[in-house]
């Protein structure tokens, strides 16, 4: 039996993946760590409301085998560049960190496709560092997901993004060969991925584009 312990667990994909974690056999355990409580309560679930600030204060309750990290938010959510990055790089590396030092094996990452930490573009450079810098915590396996086009309801209105949806869902068929990693995928699907790369200690660091996500 293994033990998860998952970050972003109230956002679009974390949420899919607490579903999946939690239907899984494999895994006798999930930890959350969460700002507010979910009002989720299953017999393998361990509840702990934390965020970036008081993460140290929980390191002894932060123990699993993987730790699985969906953190992210949006310009709109968060315009000031120095909160965007805390959230969407300090936040992951310090979960990562602690969760290494607890005896962590495996970590899996939700980034973007196209991570580029030489990027000019903001958004690209950022994800692409947390990329480099969780690979430099040299887990025994560490699993990069990149995906484009995420196909999935949101609990917000997101009227551009339902555009986009439709849009990705219209010209994906004709994203073919190196273009394919810029389809859109279900969250399932990637929720799915992630789970089943954590089961697979053949490697030590791989990055997960469309093509191998629905592989």
């Amino acid at each position: 039996m293994k033990s998860a312990l998952l970050f972003g667990a109230s956002g679009l994909v974390g949420s899919q993946l607490l579903t999946q974690l939690l239907d899984n056999p494999a895994y006798d355990k999930v930890i959350i760590v969460v700002r507010k409580p979910l009002g989720v309560q299953h017999p393998k679930l361990t509840t702990l409301i934390g965020d970036y600030n008081t993460l140290p204060g929980l390191m002894d309750q932060l123990r699993a085998d993987a730790v699985f990290i969906a953190l992210g938010t949006t310009k709109k959510k968060t315009p000031d560049k120095g909160v965007y990055y805390q959230v969407d790089h300090d936040y992951p590396l310090l979960a990562a960190r602690i969760a290494k030092e607890n005896g962590a094996r495996s970590v899996l990452l939700v980034s973007a496709v196209g991570a580029n930490a030489s990027s000019k573009i903001f958004y690209v450079r950022t994800k692409g560092r947390t990329e480099d810098d969780i690979i430099g915590l040299n887990f025994d396996h560490t699993y990069i997901f990149q995906p484009s086009m995420l196909m999935g309801d949101r609990q917000e209105n997101r009227p551009m993004e339902k555009f986009f949806i439709g849009l990705f869902t219209f010209i994906g068929p004709f994203l073919v060969g190196k273009t394919s990693k810029y389809r859109g995928i279900k969250i399932d699907d990637l929720a799915k991925s992630m789970i089943k790369a954590a089961n697979d200690e053949s490697v030590k660091v791989r990055r997960y584009v469309w093509e191998d996500m629905q592989a």
